[in-house]
């Protein structure tokens, strides 16, 4: 600890056992205002350490022999009362820090293992892929988790850039794993398969063997499933292609105006679908220079206020302001917590991306900005 630090923790138990000793030096001798030294281990202790709860109980402990000896009971029997009685009530408030101070190790322990878990199963997007300016943020709803059951991916090959976002039945850390699954598997095959259907298939043969693989495990792991969108955007053509495995439409804002695209034909979530390619129906939109996507889970659309009302994602899109990907996610973010009171009920993913005005620009101005957190939003 430091210094600076140390004199501000000893602030205020001197403070305390000064004013207490001068006070008992200037009451009347049956007046025992020592025993209100008590007060001193016991503030300490809600923001010291325990080790220095212990010096400051022992420090007490001195100045109430220092009152009792000025009060003529060095021989009387209630002295050794008195400090026996402080250093029993102190005894019991360094074992309670001491034990806070263990649970606080841990939690840090926690924390620490989460973000490294976060970085292995749900690594950050670029910034820049191609002519494309990327933002995402990710809010888990489990306590202290920065992973749970929704999950984002991209992956970029021949002047293509291809993006996962889904999510997992249920929510929090039970649903990990098979998120983790589904991003191992669109990791590798997203380099592998030519189109986006034999891409999608693939994913759906993978989650399948995931599922089967826990069904000893777990009885329940075949009402397991995951709702994906895949979106594939090419280089040179100003078009995006999507093919939705029953997940939420993803809003585009396009020369000042925002839609939801829609999605005639999606099929079913991964897990539930099919294993041929041909059964996968891919929907094109244009996608031109300064366009900006919105893919989301339903953790967005199903965050409830406090009297039950889903946030209206289509009527408050209208009113953000577009232009950079981060300042959009923030935003969405405070207005999210905004709607809620800052309770979210469910797992919360956001990936926006802009096509460049042009495919050789540089960073946007909003590339200089710092990225909104993808942890457990405060």
């Amino acid at each position: 600890m430091r210094a600076d630090g140390t004199l501000a923790q000893a602030a205020v138990p001197v403070a305390l056992i000064t004013a207490i000793a001068l006070a008992a030096f200037f009451a009347p001798r049956t007046e025992h205002l020592c025993l209100l030294l008590v007060a001193a281990p016991t503030s300490t202790a809600a923001f010291a350490s325990a080790r220095f709860t212990a010096g400051t109980a022992l420090t007490a402990s001195a100045a109430m022999f220092v009152i009792d000896r000025h009060n003529g009971m060095l021989r009387s029997p209630i002295l050794p009362i008195h400090i026996a009685a402080l250093l029993l009530v102190s005894g019991f408030v360094v074992a309670a820090r001491a034990l806070h101070d263990r649970d606080l190790r841990e939690l840090t322990q926690v924390r620490a293992v989460a973000k490294a878990a976060q970085k292995v199963v749900l690594r950050p997007l670029p910034r820049q892929l191609g002519p494309l300016h990327v933002a995402c943020t990710y809010r888990a709803a489990a306590a202290y988790a920065m992973v749970g059951g929704d999950l984002y991916a991209a992956a970029r090959s021949n002047h293509t850039t291809r993006f996962l976002i889904g999510d997992v039945r249920g929510k929090g850390l039970p649903a990990v794993e098979d998120a983790s699954a589904l991003l191992g598997a669109f990791r590798e095959a997203a380099y592998q398969h030519a189109t986006l259907p034999e891409l999608t298939a693939a994913l759906e043969s993978s989650v399948r063997r995931h599922l089967a693989q826990l069904t000893d495990s777990d009885p329940e792991s075949s009402e397991h499933f995951i709702t994906a969108l895949l979106v594939e955007i090419p280089d040179d053509a100003p078009l995006i292609r999507v093919i939705s495995c029953g997940h939420p439409s993803p809003l585009r804002a396009r020369r000042g105006q925002v839609t939801a695209l829609p999605i005639p034909h999606p099929a079913p979530p991964l897990g539930l679908a099919d294993t041929a390619p041909d059964t996968y129906h891919v929907d094109t939109f244009e996608f031109g220079p300064a366009d900006t996507l919105l893919l989301y889970t339903d953790g967005v659309i199903e965050a409830r206020n406090t009297t039950g009302g889903f946030y209206p994602i289509l009527d408050r899109a209208s009113s953000w302001n577009w232009e950079y990907p981060h300042s959009l996610l923030r935003h969405i973010n405070h207005d999210v917590d905004t709607h809620t009171g800052g309770h979210l009920q469910d797992d919360l993913a956001l990936v926006a991306i802009q096509r460049a005005p042009d495919p050789d620009t540089a960073q946007t101005p909003d590339s200089h900005r710092p990225p909104h957190p993808m942890q457990a939003h405060p």
